[in-house]
């Protein structure tokens, strides 16, 4: 037994940590934070932890929200692009930095583009898509065509 679908094993665990999803992206609009960048913190937060069932979902919820292909496109090399605002790479760098978990913290995200408010919204974020990434790898979600 290598897969086990841990939200249906454990439904109650699944339901409290989309609870904390749902508290996190409404403290991230009321942060002020734009809906198509809550979308991208999700996707790149996704891509370095190599969750491909939920970089699919967010690139299509991304699509939805009003993201263009072209910056889909160039977001796991954002840094290195002209398509992103100062507070997008603010957030960016960000979410990497709590997704790599960086001893020491590099802060060079800290631009003073971002709030502290977005930057604690920004933080939870990808903390709790992070969460969501081990859930869908554990599980051995499928991811097909």
């Amino acid at each position: 037994m290598s897969r086990v679908n841990i939200g249906k094993q454990h439904p109650a665990v699944y339901q409290e940590l989309a609870s904390l999803n749902a508290a996190a992206e409404q403290a991230a609009r009321a942060a002020g934070l734009e809906p198509t960048l809550i979308e991208l913190v999700k996707l790149r937060v996704s891509q370095l932890n190599g969750c491909a069932f939920c970089c699919r979902l967010h690139t299509r919820d991304a699509l939805q929200a009003g993201e263009t292909a072209d910056r889909l496109a160039v977001l796991p090399a954002w840094w290195e692009s002209q398509y992103f605002s100062e507070v997008e790479q603010a957030a960016l760098a960000l979410a990497e930095e709590v997704t790599r978990l960086s001893v020491p913290a590099s802060e060079g995200w800290d631009t003073g583009a971002l709030s502290p408010d977005q930057v604690s919204a920004v933080s939870w974020l990808a903390v709790v898509m992070g969460a969501w990434n081990r859930v869908a790898i554990r599980s051995g979600y499928r991811v097909a065509p």
